[in-house]
């Protein structure tokens, strides 16, 4: 049976969400990938059990996720149910609504109708009384934004949810948003964008929003999909997500086109004494408004490694200039 190590809050960071009470570990475990129908569970389990003995806290699911969709949520379930659940009260479990995830009109974006019926179905498959963090997946052009947001305010006023987030809205569409929660009083604290090095859009157009709102960022993506890591540093593997084309974010050719600037980050991390991974985790984190950042993982030492990288969160002036000329 597992027990979790009585030391696992020591050396981690904890950051505060906006003005909310909530903190979020610096790190956290995202289950997009690895945790389907097609993994294996003990693995998963494995991967939880380093995660949450290293302080993480912070586990991110949504509806479609797999594959099989919703079968990370149904996995991630019953190791909740077994091991993890003396320590449900420890963790912050957050899941998603926004993508496709039943046939028919009502399975998708971002009505009433789809918010509610698919939370109470990840709510089944997690085996969960709530959620601690809910998130609109994507905004709906077709759905005003004032229906999606009444949704997911009742999630919280039916003990569904105990905060809101939303992920993938640009910086316009969060502010008209996040009007309507204010003036509902909804608990809405975070927001889930795409952002790492080679995509820094949300610099720009999302963090001013979040930074006048007083609201916080969890970054997915935060390694370009492997990009900013070594796996790529020598060529293709041949078990790599870029050979496998399993993700919309990473092709071969993808590869190619950033070696070089890899490369040279590279000599960044090692000057640094980091590894590619910890320094680029480093650099999300640096941003003020950014609580936490998201990792995936196959196998439990890639966790390790990843948590590795809160022994050095400092930026010099010249090191941030050397990266900024770098990615031009």
């Amino acid at each position: 049976m597992y027990q979790a190590l009585e030391t696992r809050y020591d050396k981690m960071l904890y950051k505060r969400v906006g003005r909310s009470g909530l903190k979020l570990s610096a790190i956290g475990l995202g289950l997009w990938h690895n945790f389907g129908s097609v993994d294996s569970f003990e693995t998963q389990k494995a991967i939880i059990h380093q995660a949450f003995d290293l302080g993480i806290t912070y586990y991110d699911l949504a509806n479609n996720y797999g594959p099989i969709p919703g079968s990370a949520e149904e996995n991630f379930g019953q190791i909740m149910a077994g091991d993890m659940k003396p320590y449900r009260d420890e963790m912050i479990i957050a899941s998603k609504a926004g993508y496709t995830m039943w046939p028919g009109p009502y399975g998708d974006w971002g009505s009433r109708k789809y918010i509610i019926a698919s939370a109470d179905q990840s709510l089944k498959r997690t085996g969960l009384d709530y959620f601690d963090i809910f998130y609109s997946h994507r905004p709906d052009p077709n759905t005003p934004i004032e229906e999606t947001a009444l949704a997911l305010d009742e999630l919280v006023h039916e003990g569904k949810a105990l905060y809101i987030g939303i992920s993938n809205y640009n910086g316009e569409q969060t502010k008209a948003i996040t009007q309507v929660f204010n003036d509902l009083k909804t608990p809405f604290v975070i927001h889930q964008p795409r952002y790492n090095m080679f995509d820094r859009t949300a610099e720009k157009d999302l963090f001013p929003v979040l930074r006048a709102e007083h609201k916080a960022a969890v970054s997915y993506s935060s390694l370009a999909q492997g990009l900013l890591s070594d796996r790529y540093l020598n060529g293709i593997p041949a078990d790599s997500r870029a050979h496998k084309s399993t993700s919309p974010f990473l092709h071969e050719d993808q590869v190619e086109q950033t070696l070089a600037t890899v490369k040279k980050l590279n000599q960044v991390a090692q000057s640094r004494h980091q590894s590619l991974a910890e320094m680029a985790l480093a650099w999300n984190l640096r941003d003020p408004e950014v609580a936490c950042v998201l990792v995936g993982a196959s196998r439990p030492a890639q966790v390790v490694d990843n948590v590795k990288a809160l022994a050095n969160l400092t930026f010099t002036k010249e090191e941030l200039a050397r990266i900024d000329e770098i990615l031009k």
